[in-house]
């Protein structure tokens, strides 16, 4: 066994009893306060790779980024919109006496607006999710789901893995290890029934977590187009065997926003 792989084992023995405990007892204020630090971290994460020489660039993008996970977990919806508005007016103002030259400036904006949706934005979704009716059922589902698929796509890519699905944006990525993901994810969603009170037939689970697992990839390669971007090789190191926080949450960002449309136009 190589050390990558004792590290990942090792960090998921310790992270999920934890992740397990939160979403199936945690109160909804804990579940959020965890999830807005988490969401923090990886906007940490983001910046330190794309404002590498500018640590004030990094923290206005930090600020940035958790003045919107903040407005998604606290406003209620319809004032969401009014908040985040608002929060743009601020972020392209500052623009406008930010140092450097004119192109610079647009294309710092350019990575801040990013960060601050894509994570800022998206990853604090999952509060939302939670707060749905049997939302613990659907938080569990989304991460179990995800979790078998990436594991699945991880072991097989690694032993059978020959084609490359996206050699340009990640090199050890296969399309036999594409194939394990959604047969991964397929297989826990539909198991996943027998334990927990979600109320889909056979038919629309095997089609949700196919769509889930299909966003969890599409998602892993977006965050792996910006580490290229900027030459880097994990988001960060707090994670063990797996990079940093980012690195973590990039499979669950696409399939998070999804799962709260999809059930808020299907089933509420």
């Amino acid at each position: 066994m190589d050390g990558n792989l004792k590290a990942r084992i090792a960090t998921a023995a310790v992270g999920l009893p934890l992740l397990a405990g939160l979403v199936g007892w945690g109160s909804p204020g804990l579940f959020s306060l965890t999830f807005f630090l988490l969401t923090v971290a990886a906007l940490r994460e983001y910046f330190a790779m794309v404002c590498r020489d500018d640590r004030g660039q990094q923290w206005c993008g930090v600020l940035f980024g958790g003045a919107v996970a903040a407005t998604v977990i606290v406003a209620p919806p319809p004032d969401t919109a009014l908040w985040l508005s608002l929060l743009l007016i601020v972020l392209f103002a500052s623009a406008l006496w930010s140092r450097g030259p004119l192109a610079e400036r647009f294309n710092r904006l350019g990575w801040m607006l990013l960060g601050g949706l894509y994570i800022g934005f998206f990853v604090p979704q999952l509060t939302l999710l939670f707060q749905l009716k049997d939302g613990r059922a659907w938080v569990a589902f989304v991460l179990v789901v995800i979790m078998a698929g990436d594991s699945s796509a991880y072991f097989i890519g690694k032993c059978f893995g020959k084609r490359k699905l996206a050699a340009q944006l990640s090199p050890s990525k296969t399309i036999e290890g594409a194939i394990a993901y959604l047969l991964g994810s397929v297989v826990i969603g539909v198991l996943a029934m027998a334990f927990l009170p979600l109320p889909l037939g056979m038919i629309e689970i095997v089609l949700l977590s196919l769509m889930l697992s299909v966003l969890g990839q599409i998602g892993d390669l977006f965050e792996s187009l910006i580490k290229r971007a900027f030459a880097v090789k994990d988001s960060g190191e707090l994670l063990p065997g797996h990079g940093g926080v980012l690195d973590r949450l990039d499979s669950l960002v696409f399939p998070i926003v999804f799962a709260v449309f999809y059930l808020k136009v299907m089933h509420l």
